[in-house]
């Protein structure tokens, strides 16, 4: 596994994200797979980072430094879980308030969008490249952060 720090073009968002191998992130950036989970930009590339150099075997273990509060941007795994459970928590909590439309979202939020609906909070299923579409066409939407079974998938 390899880890990125990518940024997007649109808002210049900068996040992280795992990958199997650069063919990997290079294969779905090239099919529109990535997207930026604040503003949902698919047009993302690879952020400048500084190199995750591990230790050599056969040197000692460095002392160990005192950690930096969380107030000065250290990002723990326990800051991690956190964060994601906080966001799993509120996306749990706003996915009621809004109706599924299944694989009619594009088609659902152009109607809201043009005013042929009554704009609702909706929630649904879209390809990348109709995403994009919708964000061309300067309708906001954005993939959800948490993984989401559909309803006709549940048991």
């Amino acid at each position: 596994m390899i880890v990125f720090d990518l940024c997007c073009a649109v808002g210049d968002h900068r996040f992280e994200a795992w990958f199997q191998s650069s063919e990997s992130f290079a294969d779905q950036q090239v099919r529109g797979l990535i997207a930026c989970p604040v503003c949902g930009d698919s047009d993302v590339a690879k952020a400048v980072m500084a190199p995750r150099v591990g230790a050599k075997s056969n040197q000692a273990a460095m002392p160990a430094t005192p950690a930096a509060p969380e107030s000065a941007g250290e990002v723990t795994p326990e800051l991690v879980r956190k964060v994601m459970a906080g966001i799993a928590a509120k996306q749990a909590e706003m996915l009621p308030q809004s109706r599924w439309v299944g694989r009619d979202f594009a088609d659902a939020a152009r109607a809201m969008h043009e005013g042929r609906a009554a704009e609702d909070l909706i929630h649904g299923q879209t390809s990348p490249e109709e995403a994009q579409a919708l964000r061309d066409e300067g309708i906001a939407a954005m993939p959800l952060l948490v993984p989401f079974v559909p309803p006709e998938a549940t048991n």
